[in-house]
């Protein structure tokens, strides 16, 4: 079946998570989780591609005026031409001569990039009935190398070693699948740990979590040092004691302050650290790793391309690759971040704390664990509980793991109620 792309709509939605706090952290302290929303019109009837990128509010009109004029390079272009080599898709995007100087390959630009890559793909699974997860892992390895922008990459990785940690588990592929099918991938979740909630609503809301089959958390830390010392006491109280917690400062700290606030913060024993001081800062992440040890640094939800992520493993600053399904440009920059991180032996734990990421993020763990590191040892997805009722193709979880999902396409489908209810009308 031939399908062009004619046309286009898009959509600022937001969500008031700032009136309970959900989502608050030490450099956000009022959120509201919001989507720059696209979808793709094509010829074929009733087929269309939905794509987003998230914000946490003001500043989501931005990204919906970029979106559209990205979207406009893809209006009469036929979606099998365009994905028989992927990597042309991205190229055509982010490599437009007069858009890439407000790029490139970083910043507002960069996320609307995100949200209609992400639709194309959404676009050609749907045209095969089949969720994006699946259509990638049964894409040869060639085909997946071939969705890559290697510029700028070869002195850490070349397509020729792509290809090689592509085929090492390309005849096991089935088994992969099988399992998580059956058991489904595992995740750790922030929602008990929003630096708004009480005490007492950190204990209800973990007592509720773990009940529902959660054993590992994170919890938002930076903004007071005695207060996050006691929230720490009572989360690790209710994990107990084997299970993992995360802490995350959301880049408030300074270097000399991150390493002696962590050090601090040292006695719960978390197992990472996420975004202890600039997101752009790769030798201060460096300095923080190597004064921390064995806690780990992640980072990665505010890193913006494949060069910066290639930076911070070549570096030894980063232990825990937290790529964000919309800050990279899509689907293909997300296949090349994680080929490097298997190249430097980085677990690759993706950020989810946002509207529609869990949705976007169970496809690539579900693909880093079938095609790229066949192991979950040190892996585990993010998982944020709230927002799901307003997609179409909800995330599905059992015992705190996401269980792989059914419906063809990328799962970011909002429901027309939610456009209805959350398109934003400015004033």
């Amino acid at each position: 079946m031939s399908i062009t792309i004619t046309g286009f709509e898009t959509f600022d939605l937001r969500f008031p998570t700032s009136q309970h706090l959900d989502g608050s952290d030490a450099m956000n302290p009022d959120p509201d989780y919001s989507a720059a929303y696209v979808q793709l019109r094509t010829d074929s009837k009733d087929l269309s591609g939905f794509g987003m990128t998230f914000t946490i509010g003001r500043g989501n009109e931005l990204c919906v005026q970029a979106i559209r004029a990205l979207s406009t390079l893809l209006v009469g272009m036929n979606v099998d031409q365009l994905m028989a080599e992927p990597v042309r898709l991205y190229r055509r995007l982010t490599g437009d001569s007069q858009l890439r100087w407000v790029g490139p390959e970083k910043g507002v630009i960069h996320l609307a990039a995100a949200a209609v890559i992400n639709a194309v793909w959404d676009l050609w699974a749907r045209s095969k009935n089949v969720p994006v997860w699946k259509l990638i892992c049964e894409l040869p390895p060639e085909q997946i190398v071939a969705s890559i922008d290697f510029r700028y990459l070869t002195d850490a990785l070349t397509p020729a070693q792509a290809l090689e940690l592509l085929h090492r588990f390309s005849g096991t592929r089935r088994a992969r699948i099988e399992e998580l099918e059956s058991v489904g991938y595992p995740s750790y979740t922030t929602s008990a740990g929003w630096l708004g909630y009480s005490d007492e609503a950190l204990r209800s809301k973990c007592d509720d979590l773990k009940r529902r089959g959660w054993s590992d958390f994170k919890i938002k830390v930076g903004r007071d040092l005695d207060d996050d010392i006691r929230r720490c006491r009572v989360l690790r109280q209710e994990m107990g004691a084997d299970a993992h917690m995360m802490i995350d400062a959301n880049q408030v700290w300074d270097v000399p302050q991150a390493i002696e606030w962590i050090r601090r913060l040292a006695e719960f024993r978390p197992w990472f650290v996420e975004e202890p001081t600039s997101p752009d800062d790769i030798l201060g992440h460096r300095a923080i790793a190597s004064a921390i040890a064995p806690i780990r640094v992640a980072t990665g939800e505010m890193c913006h391309n494949r060069v910066m992520f290639k930076q911070f493993m070549q570096s030894g600053a980063m232990q825990v690759c937290q790529l964000d399904s919309c800050r990279l440009g899509g689907v293909n920059e997300v296949l090349a971040v994680m080929l490097l991180a298997a190249r430097f032996q980085i677990p690759v734990c993706p950020h989810a704390g946002g509207v529609g990421l869990c949705e976007y993020v169970q496809h690539l763990s579900i693909v880093d664990y079938v095609c790229v590191s066949a192991t979950m040892e040190d892996r585990v997805a993010e998982y944020s509980d709230h927002l799901h009722e307003h997609v179409c193709d909800p995330v599905v979880m059992r015992n705190g793991r996401y269980i792989p999902p059914t419906a063809p396409g990328y799962s970011v489908k909002f429901t027309d109620a939610a456009i209805s209810e959350f398109l934003f009308e400015p004033r």
